[in-house]
């Protein structure tokens, strides 16, 4: 009863305004009954759930599984009385006993990137997964700091590597090229009748680690991991595909314990065709489900994404994400540098790094400072002039030979860069030296690449204070380190990464400021707001709407520290204020076509305060349900 007056409480806000509309209806119950049927019914936790099984069979389902928490009258109504132990445990009591066991066993085990005993709690807590789904994101929730690493970057990379030996149950679903032609019947084999979520890879790319084939279905599964604990998206409308076109990896080839086709991949139109068929597959079955394209090689990350994107609920967040995070980051840095966002288009970026992640950002990049000119006849061209864009080759210029199209408007014309002393192909280190940029951009995957002469020419940099974004993942493909960057260049830096490092102690009470620019903070509230707002598609204004939420989220004293990104402890706060930015944008672009009960109607009707918490009452939390035996 507590719970359900906690409830009506945090719905007075739409309440109060839905009883003043109720007095031009003539019926005040009408809007009353609405708000609240609506409020409970988008947190399942909360109402008796029926189940068709009983004794051992719920003990071994993840996802009605509570261990030693179910009560004695559960004992006795789903025969479980004899089956535990007679102790009855709180949630609470489980998530102490089970860490204490975690801390236990983790140092039995010594491997990983930075952390050494990183693979065994992804284990441990893999475990976890398998037997009690709820507690498995309570403790990932409670816990989210420490844990975001372990199930997502960099661990994660360090598991799709070695995946073939740490497969245990399944999770998700494979279609492959073999599969071509039934796929329209598979999806019918998953068990959830309603999904709101998938991430979907081919396993081309994964992190900075290449290609991995059918092991990528790791990098998935622990994106929506963060779904579920960041955006309170329900872990039982969630699912991870692995699309299996071969792999060009022979290693994997010839490894006779490798799970997936030994075959190389499939290219052109034979591998168009079987995207094509998942793709029309998974929304004919679900046709509100939101696609999150993953390491997706550069060769079809955009031509995927454009193929797609105006006509499916769909994003690709090594594109879209980063560059958003990446968006994010930079304009935070012009606050940091102690002017205002509106002058980011004076920045001078040097971007290292051509393939999907880098183009990525620099489109983002280009459009947000074009819309910040504003409508000025040469408004994007102009924009276009801040960027000095360099891949394995050198600087890419319009002398380059079989040059990527999507590459090509960053290219810089020979003949205006002459006079800066650069030319087609220039090093890293000359374009540093000579344009002397606010920005030094690294998405190359490159391990080291910021090396000490480069970090040694931004000292030429006009700007007061430089920002170095090393953003490559793993860890071990960052660009630098943040004690490479502070201890060549000094406190008066703002650096941040892609993976997590610690801040470092400059001496004197100094602290130099390791941002991690992690898509986590935007990819769960796109998925989140988009599936709240109902968008027909996830438009550049919706992703421009989050990027520029997540750069106001610091206030103006964590700039001028440094601090451009906030804490990863406040995960849930700020994917609840992305997505009600996506869902405001998503209204205001005249896309939003509503979410159950809430039509495109009263979406309209809500104002920025009741946006916020209508995303806050369909977070999904991790919550024992009641569980009620029912006969098939």
């Amino acid at each position: 009863m507590a719970n359900m007056y906690s409830r009506i409480r945090a719905s007075s806000s739409l309440i109060k305004r839905f009883k003043h509309r109720a007095t031009t209806t003539g019926n005040p119950l009408l809007w009353q009954s609405r708000i609240l049927a609506r409020s409970f019914t988008t947190t399942e936790g909360h109402r008796p759930t029926i189940v068709h099984k009983r004794s051992l069979d719920i003990l071994h389902d993840p996802w009605f599984n509570r261990g030693t928490a179910f009560s004695m009258t559960e004992r006795d109504r789903l025969d479980l009385r004899g089956l535990l132990p007679p102790n009855v445990m709180s949630s609470e009591q489980q998530i102490e006993r089970f860490m204490v066991d975690l801390k236990r066993l983790e140092v039995h085990a010594r491997d990983g990137p930075s952390d050494p005993n990183a693979l065994a709690k992804w284990r441990i807590l893999n475990r976890l997964h398998d037997r009690n789904e709820t507690m498995y994101y309570k403790v990932l929730i409670a816990n989210i700091e420490e844990y975001a690493p372990i199930v997502y970057t960099p661990t994660v990379g360090l598991v799709c590597q070695n995946y073939s030996g740490l497969f245990r149950r399944p999770r998700g679903m494979y279609f492959s090229a073999e599969d071509r032609g039934e796929m329209m019947s598979m999806v019918y084999n998953w068990p959830a009748d309603q999904v709101d979520m998938i991430v979907v890879t081919d396993g081309s790319r994964i992190l900075g680690l290449g290609d991995l084939g059918v092991q990528g279905i790791g990098i998935a599964i622990g994106k929506l991991d963060l779904y579920v604990a960041a955006a309170g998206i329900n872990p039982q409308r969630v699912l991870p595909v692995m699309i299996d076109v071969g792999t060009n990896n022979e290693k994997l080839i010839n490894d006779p314990l490798y799970l997936g086709l030994q075959k190389h991949r499939l290219d052109g139109d034979e591998y168009l065709d079987v995207i094509d068929e998942f793709m029309e597959a998974v929304f004919t079955r679900w046709p509100h489900v939101i696609v999150q394209f993953e390491d997706f090689q550069s060769k079809w990350a955009f031509k995927l994404l454009q193929r797609y994107r105006n006509t499916y609920r769909m994003f690709n967040d090594d594109v879209q994400g980063t560059a958003g995070v990446a968006i994010a980051g930079l304009l935070g840095a012009v606050r940091a540098q102690g002017r205002p966002m509106i002058d980011f288009p004076k920045q001078k970026i040097v971007v290292a790094g051509a393939g999907s992640a880098g183009i990525g950002v620099l489109n983002a990049a280009r459009k947000t400072m074009a819309r910040m000119i504003g409508n000025k006849e040469n408004a994007f061209e102009s924009a276009g002039s801040q960027f000095w864009l360099v891949d394995a080759k050198g600087l890419i210029t319009d002398e380059r030979e079989n040059i990527d199209p999507d590459a090509l408007p960053f290219a810089r014309k020979v003949k205006e860069i002459h006079r800066q002393g650069l030319k087609e192909g220039s090093s890293l280190v000359e374009v540093v030296q000579q344009v002397k940029p606010d920005v030094l951009l690294g998405l190359s995957a490159v391990g080291g690449l910021f090396s000490k002469e480069v970090l040694e020419a931004l000292k030429g940099s006009t700007s007061t204070r430089p920002a170095i974004f090393a953003m490559s993942n793993p860890t071990k493909n960052a660009e630098c380190t943040p004690e490479e960057a502070f201890s060549i260049l000094g406190d008066n830096i703002i650096f941040a990464s892609g993976s997590p490092f610690k801040d470092v102690d400059l001496g004197n009470g100094h602290i130099g400021h390791c941002n991690q620019g992690n898509n986590m903070y935007l990819f769960p509230g796109i998925g989140l707001g988009t599936l709240l707002a109902g968008s027909r598609i996830i438009s550049d204004g919706m992703l421009q709407a989050a990027a520029e939420c997540l750069a106001a989220y610091m206030t103006e004293e964590e700039v001028l520290k440094g601090i451009i990104y906030p804490s990863i402890s406040s995960i849930r706060d700020i994917t609840k204020r992305v997505a009600a930015a996506v869902v405001k944008e998503a209204i205001e672009e005249d896309l939003a076509e509503g979410y159950r009960e809430m039509d495109a109607r009263e979406l309209r009707k809500l104002n920025r305060e009741e946006i916020s918490e209508y995303v806050k009452n369909n977070m999904w939390s991790p919550e024992y349900p009641t569980l009620v035996y029912k006969k098939d």
